[in-house]
């Protein structure tokens, strides 16, 4: 038994709460305070927080309900609309900007809060958003009107949740690589920090940096029409994979080769950790990346995994960030100035444990991302067809068994 309902009559049953985001006056902002959600930390999935403005907690009664909740399901509705996310139940509370709709469902109702997650990913939400959505000169947009009319045909709760099960199961084991990947990570950043080069140099153990990584190597022009391209987005704030990228002709923007590290530049995506490590081109092909890239890479000899921790280090992002220059809000940091950095020398062989060590640990974090680019393929080939009824609940689970 189907049921078709309006997002609007949704909420008259009480069965869903929902809104865009909190309209901000430059005189409320400031800090301390709550730090708005835009639209550029709404990823396909999971938030990746990169907060620039904070509203201050003297108007946190103002906000009401479009302060934060976990659980809430994220929808981007101006500029590129059609990223979801879930609220994680560990995420920090923040305030919606306009420019993302907020859901909240009623726990008991006739909808089961994942479904809608998974509804918004579906080509039926497309179907009526796409005959829906306006736009500016600017932007597209899909506005609360809009929004209110589109209609959800909604199986019964235990169907409902069937097919979240099916779905979720997949995302679970994303999730679980990634929490393993993370592991890897928060271990060799321990790691690093025994070699020494986290701490204030002694004079007589300085060296300067470029002693073992180099900065803005010279490469070969790629080889191929469209080569591997990287922008500022692909990169993450907290992990070295690099999820998604594109091919496209070779234009301006500096080179790199698997190995290579890629450091953000520019205010805000420095200070909020932009970084990644390239592992997923064949050996000897060149990609090129975005202007407001610096390519760290290790020195022979040292571990190539070693220019990616250098590259997250405090105390070497603290000496990237008081060299930026330039106006308030576009400043950068030159190659230049972040290799002028001295660190204590590392003893040789710690350094070789190190490199065995990492070199292991990012050889399994390479097969949990590929393993993941999979699950998510397969996640999105079986979503149309248990959202559209074409697939039982219990051929899918046949399916997923097989994979996760």
């Amino acid at each position: 038994m189907t049921k078709s309902l309006t997002m609007a009559e949704l909420v008259r049953q009480g069965a869903l709460t929902f809104g865009d985001g909190y309209r901000t006056k430059k005189s409320e902002l400031g800090r301390p305070g709550i730090p708005i959600l835009r639209v550029a930390e709404v990823h396909n999935g999971y938030i990746r927080p990169e907060f620039v403005d904070y509203v201050s907690a003297d108007f946190r009664a103002a906000m009401g309900v479009k302060v934060s909740q976990p659980g809430d399901i994220v929808l981007t509705t101006k500029g590129t609309v059609g990223r979801v996310a879930v609220i994680p139940g560990d995420a920090p509370e923040f305030v919606y900007s306009p420019q993302v709709c907020f859901f909240r469902v009623t726990d008991g109702g006739p909808l089961v809060d994942r479904f809608l997650y998974y509804w918004f990913k579906s080509a039926e939400f497309w179907r009526q958003a796409s005959s829906r959505k306006g736009q500016t000169d600017m932007a597209d947009y899909l506005n609360l009107a809009d929004i209110k009319e589109l209609t959800l045909s909604l199986p019964l709760r235990t169907e409902q949740q069937s097919v979240v099960e099916v779905l979720g199961a997949l995302d679970d084991k994303i999730e679980l690589n990634f929490r393993i990947a993370a592991a890897y990570e928060q271990l060799l950043q321990l790691r690093f920090a025994e070699l020494g080069l986290s701490d204030e140099p002694g004079s007589e153990e300085a060296i300067v940096i470029t002693d073992l990584v180099e900065f803005n190597p010279k490469v070969a022009k790629p080889s191929v029409e469209e080569p591997v391209y990287v922008d500022m987005a692909a990169l993450q704030t907290d992990r070295a994979s690099i999820p998604s990228w594109a091919r496209r002709p070779p234009k301006s923007g500096p080179r790199f080769m698997n190995g290579d590290t890629l450091l953000a530049r520019i205010t805000p995506c420095l200070e909020n950790g932009k970084t990644g490590y390239v592992d997923f081109m064949e050996d000897s092909e060149v990609g090129l990346g975005s202007t407001e890239f610096i390519v760290v890479r290790s020195r022979p000899g040292v571990p190539a995994e070693l220019s990616y921790f250098l590259a997250r280090d405090h105390r070497f992002r603290e000496h990237a960030i008081r060299n930026m220059v330039g106006s308030s809000g576009r400043q950068r940091v030159s190659a230049a100035d972040v290799a002028n950095y001295l660190v204590n020398r590392p003893d040789a062989d710690a350094l070789a444990a190190f490199g065995r060590e990492a070199e292991a640990a990012f050889a399994h974090m390479k097969s949990l991302q590929g393993e993941n680019r999979h699950l998510a393929t397969l996640r999105d080939t079986l979503l149309p067809q248990l959202m559209s009824g074409r697939l039982r609940v219990k051929d899918a689970e046949k399916i997923v068994e097989d994979h996760a």
